[in-house]
């Protein structure tokens, strides 16, 4: 039986990282880097979770 696909975020903290990303581009961050700055937040909030 097929497992399905594991995600490596779920659809919160996929919002949440779209949330920085956008007010980081209106700092006026690159679209490259504010996404890199979203998910690297959610990463450090993972990790201080467990």
């Amino acid at each position: 039986m097929p497992e399905g696909r594991r995600r490596r975020f779920t659809e919160k903290q996929d919002r949440q990282a779209k949330h920085v990303a956008a007010s980081m581009r209106k700092r006026g961050k690159s679209a490259t880097a504010a996404k890199r700055i979203g998910y690297a937040t959610v990463n450090k909030r993972k990790k201080q979770s467990k």
